[in-house]
């Protein structure tokens, strides 16, 4: 029988970076008891991702972010939109390059990520702003001790 459940994540960021919310993301997973299904992630805001990124070295996370900043500059004379300052527009295209919303399949109980992967908000705003991710688990329950 196919179950769900729904919560809601509230991802304080410091400022412009990654922010690994793989356990956060992990602990609603193991709270669902969803045994085999899909976990849908959903970022409730226009200037700030989603994305899986290797988790074990930190370089790759900064030569992403150096990445980014040759791509789209703050206070790039192209922009017109910048009701929040410089770093406005820059932080809606850096958005639209990325995701907001991400699936990943759940087995035997967890998450199916690979050996170095996490999962991140990437804030993209210069200053720290409080996101809100929307969790959505589906599937089927894991089955109780002595059931089958």
């Amino acid at each position: 029988m196919l179950e769900q459940s729904l919560s809601t994540l509230a991802i304080r960021t410091p400022g412009r970076g990654l922010v690994e919310i793989t356990r956060a993301v992990r602990a609603c997973v193991e709270k669902s008891r969803i045994g085999e299904g899909l976990l849908t992630l959903f970022l409730r805001h226009t200037s700030a991702s989603l994305l899986i990124q290797e988790n074990a070295d930190p370089d790759v996370r900064d030569d992403l972010e150096r990445f980014f900043a040759r791509l789209v500059s703050d206070g790039d004379r192209l922009f017109v939109h910048r009701s929040e300052g410089p770093d406005d527009m820059p932080a809606h295209v850096r958005s639209a390059l990325t995701a907001t919303q991400l699936s990943i399949p759940i087995m035997e109980g967890g998450l199916a990520l690979g050996t170095w992967q996490g999962i991140y908000v990437w804030e993209h705003r210069l200053r720290g702003h409080e996101r809100e991710l929307v969790v959505h688990v589906s599937g089927s329950r894991v089955a109780a001790a002595g059931q089958a």
